[in-house]
């Protein structure tokens, strides 16, 4: 029998809030243990949450984005669990009235589009961080997280493999990151994705019993956890067993997931609406000001790119799926209009150095190591005649040392291309007067001996001869 993987995938989005979503402590990646707390997030009696309106500003954006139908009056709920890291004995979140629902994001495949439906968007706080392994036979607990504000991000079982889930979750983080919510980083844990998946007989519309997997904290670490639980249950089926509804750690050492504890249900956590908060609501024009305030997300920037600057697709999706990368890239086409070159050096010398100095760690570059106006300069060069691509890419380097104009550095360095006839001529009959043999092979017919020939001339004028023109004078002179 043929099975088919049922996909449903939660998201939590940390939101870029400079402080929690109840309280006033920083919300600061990095800081010491517990530095970054207070009565309200460590949970002491008798304190009162008072809600960060920028959140709900920030949620009211990614509803929007998402196509989702936002309430006008939601409310919070405590979801009551018991954990070290959760200090109040209760999550401060969003149940039966989430503030969104009813959206969806299409995502390109190899054979099209493919809509994914969202469930729900809801504002919720984070727990604590409980930390192993660090004193002796003791667990010790960092409330800095605690309080942080998430949006929990929930999709329709409609993804059907690894290949969808990857898709889905680069396109939902890029959507994110346009609307400067949320950063997208995975290794530090401001986008994170539990997966719950179960398999069926292909043509089959019943759900099957589902697996929840946690602990994935990248792209490439949700796919191989996804392909794995799919086979791990289709084994299981196939040699009799039963599927039984579970949590399950994804082990990326050994590529594995593993039994963490059997799954909860909804009745476990007894939400109930929370008596220290009132019910949100929203009103028309708090919807219009976040309409107003959307950006041009990343569908419509890369179809833009292809009717406007006329680069091919592939070029667009890459230069568009980055904010700061599309950013970069309309500011270089504003001071030199050729797209498509600026576009290849982005994506291939520029990328190539980001990637060398690890610049892209943060996943948001905000110093570059050549500006965009330097690059489209030196593309201006190109175009103009006044350097070789061959120059272009020795002055590329020493941009990246100096930091300088290309122009200064060409003047400085002598870069700037031979266009003279006369001097190429002169060149090219030395050349062919040192290189005699060579010259009565390409007149017998060895046209391979010509390469050889215009590299000579090139060495001869340290690169700096006009390649085209240099090429049209020497066949002209054995041709003679």
């Amino acid at each position: 029998m043929k099975y088919e993987p049922v996909i449903g995938l939660e998201v939590h989005a940390q939101l870029l809030t400079d402080s929690k979503i109840f309280c006033g402590c920083s919300t600061r990646f990095g800081e010491k243990p517990n530095q970054n707390t207070c009565p309200v997030c460590m949970g002491f009696p008798g304190v009162l949450p008072v809600l960060n309106r920028r959140v709900v500003k920030f949620a009211l954006r990614a509803g929007l984005a998402l196509h989702c139908e936002i309430a006008r009056t939601s409310r919070w709920a405590r979801k009551n669990y018991f954990y070290p890291d959760l200090p109040k004995g209760y999550q401060i979140s969003q149940y039966e009235l989430p503030i969104c629902g009813n959206g969806h994001l299409d995502i390109t495949l190899a054979g099209g589009k493919k809509r994914i439906r969202l469930t729900r968007i809801h504002m919720e706080e984070d727990a604590g961080k409980n930390l192993h392994e660090v004193k002796g036979d003791y667990s010790l607990v960092d409330l800095n997280r605690a309080g942080v504000p998430l949006l929990e991000i929930v999709s329709e079982p409609d993804i059907r493999g690894a290949e969808e889930a990857g898709q889905y979750l680069r396109a939902l983080r890029s959507i994110l990151q346009y609307l400067e919510i949320c950063d997208g980083n995975m290794e530090e844990g401001s986008f994170r994705c539990d997966a719950n998946l179960s398999i069926r007989p292909e043509g089959s519309t019943a759900l099957g019993v589902k697996a929840e997997i946690k602990n994935m904290n990248s792209f490439k670490a949700v796919e191989k956890a996804l392909d794995y639980e799919t086979q791990r249950q289709i084994a299981t089926l196939s040699e009799g067993g039963k599927v039984i509804q579970e949590t399950r750690l994804w082990d990326p050492e050994r590529e594995v997931t593993r039994s963490m504890r059997t799954k909860e249900y909804a009745h476990d956590y007894r939400y109930f609406p929370d008596p220290d908060l009132l019910p949100l609501v929203i009103d028309e024009e708090w919807i219009q000001e976040a309409k107003a305030d959307l950006p041009e997300l990343p569908e419509e920037r890369k179809e833009r790119f292809v009717s406007a600057y006329a680069v091919p697709l592939y070029d667009a999706e890459v230069l568009t799926a980055r904010k700061d990368v599309a950013d970069y890239f309309e500011a270089a086409v504003r001071v030199h209009g050729n797209a498509k070159a600026i576009s290849n050096w982005i994506m291939v010398d520029l990328f190539r150095v980001i990637k060398e100095r690890k610049l892209d760690d943060g996943l948001r570059i905000t110093s570059w190591p050549i500006t965009p106006e330097n690059l489209a300069a030196m593309v201006r060069l190109i175009d103009e005649g006044k350097i070789s691509g061959k120059i272009a890419k020795t002055l590329f380097e020493q941009m990246l040392e100096s930091g300088l104009s290309p122009e200064k550095i060409v003047r400085e360095k002598g870069l700037e291309q031979l266009s003279d006839s006369s001097q190429i001529e002169q060149a090219i009959d030395e050349v062919l007067a040192a290189h005699a043999e060579q010259v009565a092979d390409y007149r017998a017919g060895k046209e391979k001996v010509f390469g050889f020939l215009v590299g000579q001339v090139m060495k001869a004028t340290k690169g700096k001869a006009n390649p085209q023109l240099a090429n049209e004078i020497l066949r002209k002179k054995l041709e003679a």
